[in-house]
């Protein structure tokens, strides 16, 4: 019935207007309508003089003559030539049709108004329910706002009654009483669904509804302060589980009480959780746009800052909330930030956030989800990211991936025997037995609620094709890129998990990247230490012979710097461990002699820190030598170390190595 009487309202105040619009046309018609003067004749200044001198001008008196000469001026029928002119008023009936047309038109009826009903609780009786209702009481017209006509009256209303200045002690003042107004509803609300969620969900809403805070003196902090509050409540109150949308079955079948109120928690948190995802990221985006546009609406630092407030929110989430609904939004809502130019935003927050959810992720699932956006964002980018994202990839927790099997290893294997099989080897008395084992397996794996190990495993393979597929994309296309060195560094990490197809072709890749020139000190040493982390896991089964690599870590140990601190002193050792520790077997004799002349002649370049660990992986070196060649190198040591005016730190080498010394020699 509301919706009748509105469009009988909407339908009546159409007509009306559409009347009004045809009066208006009418009326300008007839104003616009330029009427043809009647026609005057000029007469002769002679005939006036004739016309005059006939008059009895004697019995007139001269206000008489006066009106009656105006006359004369004024009235064509006095003046005019009869015999001589057709009727003046000929198309007098023209200027007749506006009216005509206006009489045409339909009169406006008065119309009574329909006065709108409120409808009440209806009677039951025994008749039946009895309808109830009443009229909407009607405000007076005094009473009424009137709405200003012209766009200047809304403009005078819309601005605010400029007050009495404050001085600044006063704002200052003022503005401390509101924050601290809103900072206790704030604690209020965020109370009171953290001490019943179930009952106050609703409150979220008003506590979401404080992000659009208007008041300028303490809109920033107040929107602040709503972000982090509600970060902390969904971090409290989301359960261990992803909550998935009901069925029109589930909704349509009776439900207890209880159950009826877990859905209408579940339904209102997962709605408050999605908007206030959309709110923060709705925020980062504002302030992209405003440093872009560089707007004067609102103070770029303002922007700034409430970005910044967003992203730490927003990475809490995706750290705290893996499990939850919209987790693969938020992954794409951080990573693209990951190569933000400002330090604090891409590396302190965002690229420790995707690292730390890296390491504690034990399934998979939000591990597969990143690796895909970033190896999607890499060739999206072309290359063009900064090396942090990919060194976040050193953070995944691979140690088992499904390798190629054969056949029989693949092929499914029976857990349960079928009924021909029961009914030939067992007796009556265990098929029973086997039907109740049987059924309580079921049951137990049903049960069950961690993730079997095949489907990590399967899930972890796939995360591994992805992530070398993004390394082989940058060492074919992007040899020069920035990315190269993390790449390197990747692949040393994961080389034991790399399929044996493939170490041919990526050795010689390695080896052409070495010999180009294009790379620095430490991109090389990161491919001799892929190379042989290749080696050392399964590539032991091939037969290549990884001499130019021991070649050129020979020719390139003297290139270290000798007068700074040196990152890739570290590297180095750790590829004198991979290439002659651990092969120990593999290396000939005067290779290593060869290296420990090299190491003991590096250790007098270089600083304290640096040659403490060189002199370790000569000691580590040391016990694969035969014993003259052992006392021959350990003499050389101790005149390298004599000649050194590093003493002090190297005491505890010296007297470690005469111990060593004197047992060879017993020996």
């Amino acid at each position: 019935k509301l919706k009748n009487c509105q469009f009988k309202q909407q339908s009546s105040a159409k007509k009306q207007r559409k009347e009004q619009r045809k009066l208006r046309q009418a009326i300008t018609d007839v104003s616009h309508k330029t009427l043809k003067p009647l026609e005057r004749y000029k007469k002769k200044p002679e005939e006036e003089e004739e016309f005059l001198e006939s008059l009895p001008v004697d019995m007139m008196d001269e206000d008489d003559l006066e009106q009656i000469k105006a006359l004369a001026k004024k009235a064509s029928f006095l003046t005019r030539d009869i015999s001589s002119c057709a009727p003046v008023h000929a198309k007098k009936r023209k200027t007749e049709q506006p009216v005509e047309k206006y009489e045409k038109m339909p009169r406006k009826m008065q119309q009574e108004e329909q006065k709108e009903l409120l409808h009440l609780l209806p009677i039951k009786d025994k008749s039946g329910l009895i309808p109830q209702s009443m009229e909407k009481p009607v405000v007076p017209e005094a009473e009424e706002e009137e709405e200003p006509d012209d766009q200047d009256e809304l403009t005078n209303e819309e601005e605010p009654e400029t007050g009495p200045l404050l001085t600044l002690q006063e704002q200052l003042e003022l503005r401390t009483r509101r924050l601290t107004e809103k900072k206790l509803r704030i604690a209020s609300l965020s109370s009171a669904v953290l001490a019943d969620p179930h009952v106050n969900i609703k409150k979220l809403k008003e506590l979401r509804a404080m992000l659009m805070e208007t008041d300028p003196c303490v809109a920033v902090t107040v929107r602040k302060l709503v972000m982090v509050s509600l970060a902390e409540v969904f971090k409290d109150i989301v359960p261990s589980y992803r909550i998935r949308p009901l069925t029109e079955e589930e909704k349509a079948t009776k439900v207890k009480k209880e159950t009826l109120q877990l859905r209408e928690f579940e339904e209102g948190l997962v709605s408050q959780y999605k908007f206030y995802s959309e709110d923060l990221e709705q925020t980062i985006k504002d302030w992209k746009q405003k440093k872009q546009k560089r707007s004067q609406a609102v103070s770029l630092q303002s922007y700034k800052g409430l970005a910044e407030v967003a992203i730490k929110c927003v990475c809490d989430l995706l750290v705290a909330l893996p499990h939850f609904n919209f987790h693969n939004n938020i992954i794409v809502m951080v990573l693209p930030l990951m190569s933000s130019p400002i330090r604090k935003v891409s590396l302190l927050v965002c690229c420790e956030a995707v690292g730390k959810l890296l390491k504690q992720d034990k399934l998979g699932q939000a591990s597969l989800a990143v690796v895909k956006v970033i190896s999607g964002m890499v060739k999206g980018r072309n290359y063009n990211v900064k090396p942090e994202v990919l060194n976040c990839l050193l953070c995944l927790r691979i140690k088992e991936v499904e390798m190629k099997r054969d056949t029989e290893d693949t092929a499914p294997k029976k857990t349960f025997m079928s009924f021909k099989e029961k009914r030939t080897n067992l007796s009556r008395m265990q098929r029973k037995w086997k039907k109740a084992e049987e059924k309580l397996q079921k049951e137990l794996l049903e049960a069950e609620a961690s993730e079997s190990k095949e489907k990590k495993i399967q899930l972890h393979t796939e995360t591994l094709n992805i992530v070398f597929l993004i390394y082989f994309r940058i060492l074919k296309k992007a040899q020069k890129s920035i990315l190269l060195p993390s790449v390197l560094e990747g692949l040393a990490k994961f080389a034991h998990l790399i399929n044996l197809e493939f170490f041919n072709d990526l050795l010689v890749v390695l080896y052409g990247l070495i010999t180009s020139g294009d790379l620095t000190y430490r991109e090389s040493l990161h491919c001799i230490l892929t190379s042989f982390h290749i080696l050392s896991g399964q590539g032991d089964v091939l037969n290549i012979n990884p001499l130019k690599f021991y070649n050129h870590l020979y020719k390139t140990l003297l290139t270290l710097h000798a007068g700074g601190t040196n990152e890739e002193t570290a590297i180095v050792l750790q590829c004198l461990d991979v290439m002659l520790t651990k092969r120990r077997k593999q290396v000939t004799l005067q290779r290593a002699q060869g290296f420990l002349k090299r190491l003991s002649a590096l250790g007098l370049h270089l600083l304290p820190d640096s040659c403490v660990g060189i002199l370790a992986a000569n000691r580590a070196l040391i016990p694969s030598l035969s014993v003259t060649s052992c006392w021959i190198m350990k003499c050389r040591a101790v005149v390298c170390i004599c000649r050194s005016w590093m003493y002090q730190p190297l005491i505890h080498c010296i007297v470690k190595w005469r111990f060593t010394l004197t047992g060879s020699l017993n020996q």
